[in-house]
Formats: C-alpha cells, structure tokens, sequence
C-alpha cells in the first residue's frame, strides 16, 4: 500500500494506491490518526488507485469518519472505482460516506 498526501487549503487529500487489506490497515491508520489528533478533520480520500478493500480497511475508514466527525469533520471519497464500491455496498457503508467522481469536487464540497 502506497499513499501520498496533498492539501488543498483546509483539506487534507489522501491518495490511497494499491490494497487496503489487514497488512495495510496499521499504516493507514495511523497517517489518518495523525492527521485527526491535529485536527486536520476535513478529508478526501482518492481511492483511483485503490485496488482492493478489505474490512479492515473498511474498519480504519468507519473509526476515522466516528474520529473527524466528533470535530465537526467528515470524510469525503473520490474517485471510487466499481470494485470498491461494491465492497461499501455491500457492507452497507455507502450510507456513511459521501461519494465523488472528481477529487475537486470533493474538496469543493467542503466550500
């Protein structure tokens, strides 16, 4: 798993690359943890080259979003490619995330 981090004004903007699975989880982790307990709490994940989603990943994501939006944060995805997506279908965490197709659309959607 590779991830490289940009701001774009008040957005913090993680681009996720590779497979979000248990091996990776730690990692990413703790770069989103950093990232909270700074309160660094608007975030858009890019997830275009985001292989793989495992429900640890799906865990990391769901206690960073309860982590963001206790500080009146949130966590935008962008760019989600259909075999993700289906993964957040299918464990019915599309309801808890906001979904973009373009990364300026999800940090504009904090304007």
């Amino acid at each position: 798993m590779e991830f490289s981090e940009k701001t774009e004004g008040t957005v913090a903007v993680i681009c996720l690359c590779g497979r979000l699975d248990a091996y990776a989880a730690n990692d990413v982790e703790q770069k989103l943890n950093s990232l909270t307990a700074a309160k660094q709490v608007h975030l858009v994940l890019n997830l275009k080259k985001l292989e793989y989603l495992s429900s640890s990943g799906l865990r990391v994501l769901l206690a960073t979003l309860k982590r963001a939006t206790k500080h009146q944060g949130d966590i935008r995805l962008a760019c989600v490619q259909p075999s993700v997506k289906d993964v957040f279908d299918i464990a019915g965490f599309t309801q808890f995330f906001k979904m973009y197709d373009e990364e300026e659309d999800a940090i504009n959607s904090y304007q």
